[in-house]
């Protein structure tokens, strides 16, 4: 018998994902600041894989505690190039900084997947997909963000391949799912172990 799956994060595309995918699931936000829980992981050589992994487990975790009984999904990602880990821009000036730094280079983007119940850790996964990312004109770049608008902020590249965004790259190598923020593939896979869905 399949059970309800609560996802720990308000992201419609996260909940799409899993919708499409014929899981019975309800979405309740994570009340974690994560910034502030990031904020000590800053200097302490941590990789960005595992700021994803102890960001998702802290969303996890939060709303398993809440919902007594319930399996819990909670994800995060992160995006890397090189060092520099990148947060959602604060508005269009950030975004432009986000592309032009992204222009030309490849970088990361790390989605990690963590299942809880009753605050336990259930099982935890990080999906890897390397973007490059073309050179960009910096006037190309305004005219890009005048027609894509605030959808630029939504996201920690200031893109959406789903949209317009996929017209910045001339490489991917990696899962769709893991892009767009949930390693779906994984999720599903474990969600059939614990017999919490069909399969």
């Amino acid at each position: 018998m399949a059970e309800k799956i609560i996802l720990a994060s308000g992201s419609p595309f996260r909940k799409a994902l899993l919708v499409n995918a014929g899981v019975a699931v309800e979405a309740v936000p994570a009340e974690v600041d994560e910034r502030a829980l990031e904020a000590p992981l800053k200097d302490s050589g941590i990789s960005p894989e595992d700021v994803a992994l102890v960001l998702a487990e802290a969303k996890a975790t939060e709303v398993s505690e809440r919902k007594p009984g319930a399996l819990v999904l909670g994800c995060d990602q992160t995006l890397s190039l090189g060092d520099e880990l990148f947060h959602k821009p604060a508005d269009m000036e950030g975004a432009r900084r986000h592309l032009l730094a992204l222009s030309g280079k490849t970088h990361q983007l790390n989605s990690a997947v963590v299942l809880a119940r009753d605050g336990a850790v259930l099982w935890r996964h990080v999906g890897i997909a390397s973007l490059t990312m073309r050179k960009l004109d910096p006037a190309f770049i305004g005219r890009h963000l005048a027609r894509v608008g605030a959808k630029a902020l939504s996201s920690v590249g200031a893109y959406q391949i789903e949209g317009e965004g996929i017209q910045l790259f001339e490489r991917i190598e990696g899962d769709y799912f893991t892009i767009v923020g949930l390693p779906l593939l994984p999720a599903l896979a474990k969600l059939r172990d614990l017999g919490a869905i069909d399969g």
